[in-house]
């Protein structure tokens, strides 16, 4: 007879594997479609516009669950996301030239062929065309979770070069949201929340490791930031850039402010925000769906934008990148298993929903938007998994050749 421990045990050991996010993320995003789709669409739709109101004396936030989730949530997220490319800024795989040049290239280009596939594909309706960033993000934990479905028989190389891939990529779309996603701008607010950065700034300088100062200010920041008219979950990279990367000299702690705060909220992240976000975005119902709503040039554009335009771009201006000379290719990364990469980043999902109800706030281009997000996401990654369950069958030899 098993043990009563034996439930729980089984669910320790599942979440400790590298894919349990990305699994427990479609799960998420597949029970949202399965519930819109049901007869509980009516109580989907009321638990989403559900009124949240917080106070603090005059100062009064009043949103729905759903705003609460992406401007809220999400900037937890966002300041994970600022995290990790901080660190990777400063001491890891982009802190030279040398290793953040091919990966650079490669996302300039997974930025821009998506862009211009959708653009041809809606350039006759003006509306339409301001979703044209919505296939150029990549979902860097369902990029990593289908990679981490092939377990050992992904050469080290391949992950780290996915991982710089995706934070540089990321890293595009916040400067994407911050410069054409903004709405009337309150300059007091931006001025309250410039002088809250100041303050971290400040005690960065006083050589403050304690990360409660530092939150505390990121509260106040953000609230500056949502009052602001500048999206919300831009506070959450503005405050991960001035949390310390490095402990203090003499001290005996093994971590330093910006690691305990990445792993502190990574947990969170991984199995509670993301799924968050993907049960209050991925519900799109297929009531009256027709075909012309598959083919139609926004959901077509999203789709071909991330599983065509990010194998071009990334692919494409990388090996272009290599042959003329302005990059290395990585040892053990061999141009096959660097194809399986281009197609994992059309991945968009959390990231292309996300620009998607930036750009569009009506139901009318929802349905639209998620349709093409699904459809480009499922068949890359897809495509990338058996891909590069193929190439990475080889021997070692094979791999680090041409």
């Amino acid at each position: 007879m098993a043990s009563p421990s034996y439930p729980v045990s089984m669910i320790r050991d599942f979440l400790k594997l590298e894919a349990a996010s990305g699994i427990i993320l479609v799960a998420t995003a597949v029970l949202a479609m399965i519930v819109a789709n049901s007869p509980l669409d009516g109580l989907y739709d009321a638990l989403l516009n559900l009124p949240v109101s917080l106070q603090f004396g005059a100062l009064v936030l009043a949103k729905p669950l759903l705003l609460w989730v992406n401007d809220g949530l999400m900037a937890v997220f966002f300041l994970l996301m600022g995290l990790e490319i901080k660190r990777e800024l400063v001491v890891g795989e982009l802190s030279s030239w040398n290793k953040a040049s091919l990966p650079g290239y490669c996302a300039l280009g997974g930025m821009v062929v998506p862009a211009l596939i959708y653009y041809f594909l809606n350039a006759h309706d003006t509306t339409a065309l301001r979703g044209w960033a919505i296939p150029t993000a990549t979902d860097i934990a369902f990029a990593m979770g289908v990679l981490s479905l092939l377990g050992s028989r992904v050469p080290g190389a391949l992950k780290v070069f996915l991982l710089a891939l995706a934070i540089i990529d990321d890293l595009g779309a916040i400067i994407i949201i911050a410069v054409f996603y903004t709405a009337d701008l309150s300059y007091v607010s931006l001025g309250l929340a410039g002088l809250g950065l100041l303050v971290l700034l400040a005690l960065n300088f006083l050589g403050v490791r304690r990360l409660a100062p530092y939150l505390l200010i990121g509260v106040f920041i953000w609230v500056c930031v949502l009052k602001s008219g500048v999206h919300a979950t831009l506070a959450g990279v503005a405050v991960a850039m001035f949390i310390p990367v490095r402990a203090s000299s003499g001290s005996d702690e093994a971590e330093s402010p910006l690691e305990r705060l990445e792993h502190m909220l990574l947990p969170w992240v991984s199995f509670a925000i993301m799924p968050s976000f993907a049960f209050a975005n991925a519900g799109v119902s297929f009531a009256g769906v027709t075909a012309a709503d598959l083919t139609a040039p926004l959901s077509v554009g999203i789709a071909l934008g991330l599983f065509v335009g990010k194998q071009i771009g990334v692919f494409g201006v990388g090996w272009l990148a290599v042959k003329i000379g302005l990059c290395r290719r990585p040892e053990g990364l061999s141009w096959a298993s660097f194809y399986g990469v281009s197609l994992l980043a059309g991945i968009g999902f959390t990231m292309s929903l996300f620009i998607g109800s930036l750009a569009f706030d009506d139901l009318a281009h929802a349905t639209a938007i998620r349709l093409g997000v699904f459809a480009g996401s499922l068949v890359s990654a897809g495509s990338g998994y058996f891909w590069l369950r193929a190439v990475t069958g080889r021997s070692v030899a094979g791999r680090a050749g041409a």
